[in-house]
Parts: C-alpha cells; sequence; structure tokens
C-alpha cells in the first residue's frame, strides 16, 4: 500500500525580508472534506503498515490488564464529615467518586478493600454514566461544598478543554438547574452558595473570572476579574484557611497575584505585589502568632527563588525572610497549614519535600532511602489535622501513599499501588549517568533496566530514551505498569533531562528556551552519543520518544542526528512552530512568546527559530529513521495540522518509513478512558517493539 500524498499546494510565507513556500498549509481547514479525507487515509495507512503488530498490541493490552488491580479504591481523604475516595471496577473505563461518614475524632483513613462493599457508601460521581453515549469523555472540575450538601462538577466530551458545569443537592439527590458552559476552572465559594469559574478568549486563553450565585441566571453572573493582555493566563483558588480567594495572573516570566476577602467577594481586587517584567511569585495565606500573614515565593533578585513573609494588610511592607535564596536549590512551591507550611524544592537534580515549622523557622525534610525517587504532599485539603499525606514513587517504586504523624514524624504507608503477577522492585535497577553536551555542560541521565538482562554497558542492549525540555517541566523518576512491557523485554529505558526543563534549577530552563532553545537539541543528541559510546545501546537498537514540546524536540533531532535512531516516536508534536508562533490568531500564541520568543516582530528571533523548527529544516541529503506522529484531531494546544504538514513533508523528501495516527475525537491528552488510554499506549510500544526488532 503506497502512503498518501498530501497535494502540493504552495503559498508564501514572508517576514522580515524572508520568504518560506509552505506547501501543505492547505490541511489546517479542518471542517474541509478533502482535509477530513487525507487524516483518515493518513489512518488507514497506518493501520495497514501496523497490521501485523495487531496480536502484540492484544499481547500488551493484556499484559498491562495482567498487572493492574481493575477493581481497586484511593485512599480515602477526610475532608469536614465525610471520607472521599475514588474506586475503579473491573470493565469500566472511568472511575466512580464516592464518599462515607466519618467519625469525628478518627482521622486514620479506614482501610477499603477491592471488591467489598463499603459501609454506608454514597456514590457522588460515576464517569461511566456521565460518558455515555460519548466518544469522548473527561472530568474537569469537581468540588463538594464545605458542609458536604452540595457537589459541583465538569465535563469536556468533545477533548476541546471547554467544560460544561453541573451543580447537584446531595441530599436530595436532585440536580440544580443551574448549568454553566464553556469555563475552566470552577469551584464552590465556602458557603455554597456560589460557583467562581473562569472563561476563555477566543485565543483559549483563560481571561475572565466570574461569580455565579446558584439559582440565579448565568447571564447575571458577577465578572470579578477580567485580564487583557494576551500574554498572561488567569487562574483562581481560595486558600486553605479559607480567608481569601487568590486570583493569580502568569506570563512564562511575569507573575501577579491579587487577593479578595472571602466574605465580600464582589469587592475590589486588591494587588499584593505589582506585577514587574521577569519577575514571578506565589502567595498563601498563614497565621503566625495571631497575625495574618503571607508567605510568598518569588524569583526577585533571586534566581532559584526565595521565601518570604510579610504582613497580609501591607503586602509590599517588610520582607521577613524564612528560607533564603540558595543558587542551585529551586524552591518550587511551599502550601500553609495552621501550625506549619509544606515546602517542596529541586536539589541536585531531584524533587524534595520539607515542612517548615512557621515559630522555629526549621526545615524538616522528608527523606527516603533511594537513589532517584520523587517525593510530594497531595490530599490535605484540611487547615489543621493530626496526618500529613505524600506521595512517593519512583521507576522501580509502584507509587505510595503515605502519611507524616505530626505528632511523632513516624511515617505510615497507607496503600502502594499493586502491581499482579508477583513484582518485585530488587529485580530492576535504577540509576544516574552524565553525558557531556558540546559546550561543556553536563547533562543528567536516568536509567532503569531489568537486571536478569545485564546491567547497562556490559553489552549494548535496545533502548528507549525519552526526553521533554520546554516550560520548565523535569520529567521525574515515577513507575509506569505499562513500561514493564518494554524493561521485561530487554529494553533500557532512559531520560534525558535536558536544558529547557527545570532539572537543574531554574539555569537550566534559561538556558534551554527562547534563543538557547537549540541546547535542548543538542543535549539529547549528546546524550543518545554518550549512551551510544558507553556501550549502553547502537543506534539500530535505540528508539527516541518525546510529545507535545517534546515532539518538537523528536522533530529536531531528526534533522540534526538521524543516524542515531532507529526509530522515532513523536506524540502530538509542535514540529510547524515557527508558523503557529508567527500567527497570533492561533490559540495559545501570544503566550508562548515569552517561551520561544516573538518571530512576529523580532528578526532575530525568526532567524534563530528558523535554524531548528522541524518542518522547515527537513532534509533531503539523509536516511531518516521509522517515524510514528501521533495526534489528535480536536487538539487546541498543538493542532493537528502540525504533525500532518510534517508527515507529508517528510514524504516529499524521501523518507521511507513515516506513519501518523489521527485520533477522530479526541484532544490533546489522546483518547479517554484508561482501557482506550491502554490500547493507544500498546500501539505505541508495539511499534517500538518492532523498530527495535523485539515484536
Amino acid at each position: 500500500m503506497r502512503p498518501p500524498a498530501a497535494a502540493r499546494r504552495p503559498v508564501i510565507r514572508t517576514h522580515h525580508g524572508d520568504s518560506f513556500e509552505d506547501p501543505y498549509e492547505w490541511l489546517r481547514a479542518k471542517d474541509d472534506p478533502e482535509v477530513l479525507a487525507h487524516l483518515e487515509a493518513e489512518n488507514a495507512y497506518t493501520d495497514a503498515r501496523t497490521a501485523h503488530l495487531g496480536p502484540l498490541r492484544e499481547q500488551l493490552f493484556d499484559e498491562v490488564k495482567s498487572r493492574v488491580l481493575e477493581t481497586d479504591l484511593s485512599v480515602p481523604t477526610r475532608r469536614g464529615d465525610w471520607w472521599y475516595y475514588g474506586r475503579t471496577e473491573e470493565g469500566a473505563q472511568y472511575g466512580i467518586q464516592c464518599r462515607t461518614a466519618a467519625v469525628a475524632e478518627d482521622w486514620t483513613p479506614p482501610v477499603l478493600e477491592p471488591g467489598v462493599p463499603v459501609p454506608g457508601e454514597q456514590v457522588l460521581l460515576d464517569g461511566n454514566v456521565e460518558a455515555d453515549g460519548h466518544e469522548f469523555f473527561s472530568l474537569g472540575a469537581f468540588d463538594v461544598s464545605d458542609d458536604g450538601s452540595r457537589l459541583l462538577w465538569s465535563v469536556d466530551v468533545e477533548g476541546s478543554e471547554l467544560y460544561t458545569v453541573h451543580v447537584r443537592d446531595l441530599v436530595s439527590d436532585e440536580r440544580f438547574d443551574d448549568v454553566i458552559e464553556n469555563t475552566g476552572q470552577a469551584f464552590f465559594t465556602p458557603d455554597g452558595t456560589s460557583v467562581v469559574y473562569t472563561t476563555r478568549d477566543e485565543a483559549w486563553r483563560p481571561d475572565t473570572l466570574w461569580l455565579h450565585r446558584l439559582g440565579t441566571p448565568v447571564e447575571d453572573d458577577v465578572k470579578l476579574f477580567h485580564e487583557p493582555d494576551e500574554r498572561f493566563w488567569l487562574g483562581a483558588g481560595i486558600t486553605r484557611s479559607k480567608r481569601f480567594l487568590v486570583i493569580g495572573l502568569g506570563s512564562k516570566i511575569t507573575s501577579e497575584e491579587l487577593l479578595i476577602d472571602i466574605d465580600d467577594l464582589t469587592a475590589e481586587p486588591r494587588v499584593v505585589w505589582p506585577r514587574r517584567d521577569g519577575v514571578e511569585y506565589s502567595v498563601d495565606h498563614a497565621i503566625v502568632d495571631g497575625e495574618d500573614r503571607l508567605l510568598i515565593l518569588h524569583n526577585d533578585d533571586a534566581l532559584d527563588f526565595e521565601l518570604v513573609s510579610v504582613a497580609a494588610s501591607d503586602p509590599q511592607g517588610e520582607r521577613r525572610v524564612l528560607l533564603p535564596h540558595s543558587p542551585g536549590t529551586r524552591l518550587l512551591d511551599v502550601d500553609c497549614f495552621r501550625d506549619f507550611a509544606t515546602v517542596e524544592y529541586r536539589s541536585e537534580g531531584m524533587p524534595r519535600a520539607a515542612i517548615l515549622d512557621y515559630r522555629s523557622g526549621a526545615l524538616d525534610v522528608v527523606e527516603f532511602d533511594e537513589p532517584l525517587y520523587e517525593a510530594y504532599f497531595s490530599g490535605n485539603p484540611e487547615w489543621h489535622a493530626p496526618f500529613l499525606r505524600m506521595g512517593r514513587t519512583s521507576f522501580v517504586t509502584p507509587s505510595t501513599v503515605l502519611e507524616l504523624e505530626l505528632a511523632t514524624g513516624e511515617k505510615h504507608v497507607r496503600k502502594q499501588q499493586p502491581v499482579l503477577g508477583g513484582y518485585d522492585p530488587a529485580d530492576y535497577g535504577q540509576q544516574r549517568v552524565w553525558a557531556t553536551a558540546p559546550d561543556g555542560v553536563r547533562v543528567p541521565v536516568s536509567l532503569v533496566w531489568k537486571r536478569s538482562f545485564g546491567d547497562p554497558g556490559e553489552a549494548p542492549r535496545p533502548l528507549h530514551l525519552y526526553g521533554y525540555g520546554s516550560y520548565e517541566h523535569s520529567i521525574d523518576p515515577g513507575f509506569s505498569t505499562m513500561r514493564l512491557s518494554l524493561l521485561d523485554r530487554g529494553v533500557i529505558f532512559a531520560v534525558a533531562h535536558v536544558r529547557g526543563g527545570g532539572e537543574m534549577g531554574r539555569h537550566w530552563y534559561e538556558d534551554g528556551k527562547e534563543l538557547h532553545k537549540r541546547n535542548t537539541f543538542t543535549d539529547f543528541v549528546a546524550c543518545a552519543q554518550h549512551l551510544i559510546d558507553t556501550g549502553v545501546s547502537t543506534p539500530d537498537r535505540m528508539v527516541a520518544e518525546g510529545g507535545s514540546a517534546g515532539g518538537l524536540l523528536m522533530g529536531a533531532v531528526a534533522n540534526l542526528a538521524p543516524e542515531l535512531f532507529a526509530g522515532i516516536l513523536a506524540g502530538v508534536p509542535f514540529v510547524d512552530a515557527l508558523t503557529s508562533i508567527l500567527d497570533p490568531s492561533l490559540p495559545l500564541t501570544v503566550v508562548e512568546w515569552d517561551e520561544w520568543g516573538d518571530p512576529l516582530h523580532d528578526a532575530e528571533v525568526y532567524a534563530y527559530m528558523k535554524t531548528y523548527t522541524p518542518y522547515e529544516n527537513i532534509r533531503t541529503d539523509v536516511a531518516y529513521p521509522r517515524i510514528l506522529a501521533m495526534t489528535s484531531l480536536n487538539d487546541t494546544r498543538v493542532l493537528y495540522v502540525e504533525p500532518a504538514k510534517w508527515v507529508a513533508a517528510l514524504r516529499h523528501s524521501g523518507a521511507q518509513d513515516v506513519v501518523m495516527k489521527c485520533e477522530m475525537s479526541a484532544g490533546h491528552g489522546g483518547v479517554s478512558g484508561r482501557y482506550n488510554a491502554w490500547r493507544e499506549r500498546a500501539f505505541e510500544i508495539a511499534w517500538m517493539l518492532d523498530v527495535l526488532g523485539l515484536a
């Protein structure tokens, strides 16, 4: 079967005196029957080219099913007078949200057994019922009023990330007539009488915050705040103390936060610190020795951030330094509780978690005995409780929920993700090695493998190299049941922690964005080369993968060093980046200028981006590796047209084995439903195993 050949209909794009001939821009017309027919033809071609992998895909799907406890429950979380938890049922695509009454003084979560009815269970929301009749379903907001009497939830059935809000009375089980469409965030006010929610502008940017009083027409909703600057996203939340509504405004490099007293939500918001270009900060509320204080995490003259305390009544007044700036220790997040704050940070490339005592100023780090791991605080809605919940995982340790007993410091493991079939972490190894980039910078690479096949470097092995490298996002050690299907076949999994991510602190991000973006790509190539030079793998046994901005990375390294890889998997890939960033009418473009630069108004940025963007730099003088591009028709973040154009251009250049799969009813996150997601990942892993000669 011959691959689809998209018609070449050149249009000329000219900026800063430079012209580029784009033959496939016509594929952008999403509703054009010819475009839809072309995408369907791509899918048919991919189905034909991968048909021989059908049995392997089923085997991989069965493998993950055999490892997962399909009927299971989460550890209950205490909120008010109830324990809230989620559960899954065998054969059901989506989770079920439930609660059961709590005993007033007992803060130890009840132990729930899979398949055993929970006494007094009340089903709040069954995702399978909500999803019935829809090809796609995503649950957005989910909130219960503080008194436990009302439920708010929102759903997206297209993949557009625009949600419809519904409200139900949990006592009478009757739905409110109130329905709010095209929302982003949504949550109750503390008294449960109103809903705070965000809406987006035409560029898909959350820009307006609203207050809806239940029982009144949506048309009468009160606009609490509007952000006109197209670079800034708007978000909101209520402090754990229930004292303030916090409005957060942020571009990629600048932020500003405003407060509204919870007792007067229609009052004029007051600015904490006026925005200053390049200064980022976040705010939470604490009460220290009876005084209202704001804890502010900021980078004002502090590259890796500093934590200060200010008076809530005068936030621009005296700053008390709680955690001073320490180069190389990147402070990430602070959450306030009655007697302490939790702090999450990065040190030596690894995520860490600690507790800050307000009065003594002591920082107590929560340690785990493992060379690579991720630890974080999660599931702590109450202002004061005797336990503090955490999550912990690594490449070899399944996700674990534990609680710190605050009075004693003792760690109580509440649950570890079950892995059926006799999984033993000791059968697998993990380590970090270092590659050297062309400019001499040392780049960390994390490895995980099955020990029975030998340690890395003893003999070249098949290898799966993953990378991202944008938005200061870090790829931290995390467990995956699906990954076991690769490891158990002898494949080494590796993560290249390239610049543009946040693994090594803020400078790591700064050195991989805007006019330093090429470092992201050359770092990845250096990591691949290091793994080859040290005998860990060989080019004919290495597959690279990245998604979204990591898909841009994949397209770039395909042009830079196609000889190093047997295959490249690009998920929802940002491969036509220059075209997108030049067009401010496209969703999210203007907010991205702080990440990539503004090529529309800056000739230097335009020229620099044109040197690396994958679509403009496809080569005819090289043999490309096998390429699989995954995309979704309703993706609003990276439009389907980017991989569609890229694949067409690759084929025209002579690339021999390029396929694309386009989900016709999904968004940026791919298909919905856990079984559908497993099948999609089985499709990708089967393709990788085929490339590696292990199919």
